[in-house]
């Protein structure tokens, strides 16, 4: 064999993030590299819980949500002692590069390892879809399709019940689950971080939408949101929100946190070729020698970007979709 490789997952699990394990796996053998397994992150790296893997390891995976090779955090790593045990437990194993499969804080742990010397790629998996220079990272189509599905059947009770009911999703600091699943799922109202809400415009859309001879109502809601007037109270901004459209509206009103929920199942189509063409590139970079990349799609095309431009990047939501997600919503 050649060459060894190692390959990690970290943070949030995705669905896809076994797809992407395969490929490296498959493509690995046939550039006649040597793929190993580190198990459990950063956390799993600095502990030596590596393993090689051959083709029959990554059998029968591609269906499967979450992630075979396990995610812990780890704070020792976030420390130069930890980090530097790290790279000891790389050269240990006789390993020449690294894959890591995650978002925003795999990434940054993953420069810093390639600032101490060792060869980096990175595939952006994560359901907030929040990482800049790709359209699509792994895993969050199947979450907006979790969520639209659930989205879906609470439709169906709040028609037989004439209810409004307040989804919660995730997305501490991106509105991208929210926004999708809201406006493909039809929902009422979407509330996304990236802009404040007003508790009495939501009101008025229902009230209006009453008006009109609608019975029920859906409000989607990230639960990174923060009302206009800038002071987020301590519970969940969906309970505020829910509580404050039954005192104020008088609408028997449910409010349903999806929860993990939206992270688990097989992983849709889409990502699992997104993560199957994400690292066949990959493997073909760490073929070449390069490092310090993240491979992303951009316009269905492959594309290979240096980690640190990624990093000092923030993805821009398009808000068309919202100002369309209103004029739906409206009529």
């Amino acid at each position: 064999m050649g060459r060894r490789i190692g390959v990690l997952t970290s943070g949030g699990d995705a669905p896809g993030m076994n797809a992407a394990v395969r490929t490296i796996v498959r493509a690995a053998l046939h550039y006649n590299l040597e793929p190993w397994a580190v198990y459990r992150g950063y956390h799993g790296l600095i502990r030596g819980e590596i393993e090689p893997m051959d083709s029959r390891t990554v059998s029968g995976i591609i269906q499967r949500g979450g992630t075979i090779l396990k995610s812990a955090r780890s704070d020792q790593f976030r420390t130069p002692e930890g980090r530097a045990k790290a790279v000891d437990m790389l050269d240990k194993h006789g390993i020449d590069s690294l894959i890591v499969i995650g978002g925003d804080g795999s990434f940054r742990g993953a420069l810093s390892l390639e600032e101490l010397g060792v060869k980096v790629i990175c595939i952006p998996a994560t359901i907030d879809n929040d990482i800049a220079c790709t359209d699509y990272s792994i895993g969050f189509d199947t979450a907006v399709n979790n969520v639209m599905d659930a989205v879906n059947k609470i439709r169906d009770t709040a028609s037989s019940h004439e209810r409004v009911y307040v989804v919660e999703v995730m997305g501490r600091a991106s509105g991208y689950i929210a926004l999708y699943s809201g406006l493909a799922g039809g929902a009422d109202v979407i509330l996304i971080p990236e802009v404040p809400y007003d508790l009495e415009q939501v009101c008025q859309q229902i009230q209006r939408a009453n008006s009109m001879g609608k019975t029920y109502n859906i409000v989607v809601v990230a639960e990174g949101v923060r009302p206009i007037s800038g002071k987020k109270g301590d519970e969940s901004p969906s309970l505020e929100i829910g509580r404050y459209i039954q005192e104020q509206a008088g609408f028997d009103t449910r409010i349903i946190i999806l929860g993990h929920i939206q992270r688990g199942g097989a992983p849709t189509v889409r990502d699992r070729l997104l993560a199957s063409r994400l690292s066949y590139h990959a493997i073909e970079l760490v073929y070449q020698g390069k490092s310090g990349k993240m491979l992303g799609e951009v316009d269905q095309l492959v594309k290979s970007f240096d980690l640190s431009y990624v990093l000092a990047q923030e993805k821009q939501l398009n808000l068309d979709y919202y100002h369309l997600s209103n004029i739906l919503s409206s009529i």
